[in-house]
């Protein structure tokens, strides 16, 4: 069954980047790949334009969007790839959002920056917004300049205070792609697990059987952030998962406030799965 895939790009390095590490990662996958831009701009911006300029603006950014799937075709050549270029003048996230539902896209790959590629922000405000409002797939997020090296490694952070039954497939499919071992790492917040944990870890450890995993504690020495660095540094992990709900640890780290004092700065890709219970 052939992927589709979204690439939504700004024409920056880090998007390009992005687009590069999808190609490796599904080399050997059946995909539809599709580029997707968003030439909207802000009412103030635009009433100071001239129809014309704005025509001439729009068919700049579809002669890009050509030039840019020109080159994903020269430099990929993978029989098992095909793309596609999509021009909105909507929102990005709700461009996106259309964009699911009319391609059937079952993955977003995108860079974790924009253009401007602050260095103390690791999401740019695009980024966030497309993580807070799309529900219906999941989204990979690619550090700038990443490397494509072969998923060996998955971290799974979790606080077993969920049950995770269907919302995994992402995660199986990933890890399906390269044979990679799951490693799910928990942070003891806690002196024991209560009953409702103990449940839903014994749930995961069956969810998981088989797939090669292992399940790791780590002490509550430091910040979560910190300690998921510190982790993905530790055991040369390739990929973090993490499910994106109600009061979670992604939830927390998007709020644009707190983002600087969070320091999140993941080195690795960032692959983040929708919740399918909110």
């Amino acid at each position: 069954m052939r992927k589709n895939i979204l690439l939504p790009t700004d024409f920056s390095d880090n998007a390009w980047c992005a687009a590069v590490y999808a190609l490796k990662l599904y080399a050997e996958e059946e995909c539809n790949f599709y580029f997707l831009h968003s030439s909207k701009m802000k009412a103030s911006a635009m009433s100071n334009m001239t129809n014309k300029l704005l025509n001439i603006m729009a068919d700049k950014a579809k002669k890009e969007l050509l030039e840019l799937k020109e080159l994903a075709e020269s430099s990929d050549a993978n029989a098992n790839h095909e793309f596609d270029i999509i021009l909105s003048t909507e929102a990005m996230d709700d461009a996106i959002e259309r964009a699911i539902q009319k391609h059937k896209i079952n993955l977003i790959v995108m860079g974790t920056k924009g253009a401007t590629r602050a260095k103390e922000i690791f999401f740019g405000s695009n980024t966030v917004k497309i993580i807070k409002h799309t529900k219906s797939c999941p989204i990979f997020l690619i550090p700038h300049e990443f490397d494509f090296e072969e998923p060996k490694q998955i971290a799974f952070p979790t606080d077993f205070n969920r049950f995770y039954g269907e919302e995994l497939l992402p995660l199986k499919r990933l890890a399906d792609l390269y044979n990679s071992k799951i490693r799910v790492v928990h942070i003891n917040e806690e002196e024991n697990l209560n009953h409702k944990q103990n449940y839903n870890l014994a749930m995961l450890k069956t969810y998981l059987e088989n797939y090669p995993h292992s399940f790791h504690w780590m002490p509550d020495y430091t910040k979560k952030a910190n300690a998921i660095i510190d982790f993905i540094e530790e055991l040369n992990i390739n990929i973090l998962v993490m499910i994106n709900y109600e009061h979670s640890f992604i939830e927390s780290i998007i709020h644009e406030p707190v983002i600087k004092k969070i320091g999140f700065h993941a080195t690795v890709p960032f692959f983040v799965i929708p919740s399918m219970k909110e």
